[in-house]
């Protein structure tokens, strides 16, 4: 039996590798995660975030480095260890025929502990669809099902490939509650996802994946020096030149889009509405925001924004 200890991160990377003949798929990748955080993990497509996933969950192997996840070596297959995670998949295999509480009932029979399945109907918001066959199920509820499986088994470590693909801003929210219920419970989860705003509210750390390396790694507030960065301030203003504007040497003037870049955005901004004032102009949709989390990702993947 392996032993793990609580205090030691739940996943730990080092210098992970995986390689296809000759090509590098993973390039010496490293990072931990904590027990108790959402890590999300973000990347254009061909970055290698799902062999890195894979190789986590056990369903695939790396070529040289060193992974331990619980405590376990994944490569390893363990019964023990699968016992202990949870992975909610994008395109799982359900028996259509059956109904919501029979696949549940059927999964849950697998684990040695399990959720009770009227708690997990309710928690993922299937209440009225209880008896229904699986293949009367919208998208989105299909989705919700496949969440309760992924944690029929009461695991400690849940992976969610892309969990909220294909639903509505409602069901969106709707899911982010059960993955935040979920924490509150002391679950660690890795996320992958291609919502910048999904990861914004659910991850506590990002690592963004490009080529094969990570590229960045931090919180959604501090990934790439958001918090440090410079301050935009934008306007739209009918001007044929910036010359005269307080604050002309910094701005820059495009189809009437007045784009201000600040180090000290409470100075400049009171230097550029107290201009305004003095000469009766209004600022057409003044905004005053620091680089996006979604603006940080494309810079630091080349801009693409296909994760």
């Amino acid at each position: 039996m392996v032993w793990w200890n609580v205090l030691m991160p739940v996943i730990e990377v080092t210098d992970l590798v995986k390689n296809y003949g000759d090509v590098e798929a993973v390039r010496g990748v490293s990072f931990s995660v904590e027990a108790g955080e959402v890590f999300a993990v973000l990347g254009p497509n061909g970055a290698g975030k799902s062999t890195i996933v894979e190789i986590l969950e056990g369903h695939r192997s790396k070529s040289s480095g060193a992974v331990s996840v619980l405590g376990h070596d994944p490569g390893l297959a363990e019964r023990s260890y699968r016992e202990r995670i949870g992975i909610v998949l994008q395109d799982p295999a359900v028996e259509g025929q059956l109904t919501v509480e029979e696949v549940i009932n059927v999964y849950g029979s697998m684990y040695p502990r399990r959720r009770k399945t009227g708690d997990l109907i309710e928690l993922v918001g299937l209440e009225e669809k209880t008896h229904a066959r699986i293949k009367t199920l919208s998208g989105g509820q299909k989705r919700r099902l496949e969440l309760a499986l992924g944690i029929v088994g009461d695991p400690e470590l849940i992976f969610l490939d892309e969990p909220t693909t294909g639903f509505d801003p409602s069901a969106r929210r709707q899911a982010w509650s059960i993955i935040d219920n979920l924490t509150s419970l002391g679950k660690t989860v890795l996320l992958t996802t291609h919502y910048m705003d999904e990861a914004q509210h659910l991850a506590d750390r990002v690592a963004v994946i490009a080529d094969g390396r990570i590229v960045a790694t931090g919180t959604p507030e501090t990934l790439g020096g958001r918090d440090t960065a410079r301050t935009v301030i934008t306007f739209h203003l009918d001007l044929q030149t910036v010359e005269g504007f307080p604050v002309a040497e910094m701005a820059r003037l495009d189809s009437g889009l007045v784009t201000v870049k600040s180090d000290n955005p409470t100075r400049d901004l009171h230097l550029i509405t107290g201009w305004a004032l003095d000469h009766d102009v209004e600022l057409a949709g003044l905004k005053v925001a620091r680089p996006s989390l979604e603006d940080v990702y494309l810079e630091l993947t080349g801009g693409d924004n296909h994760v």
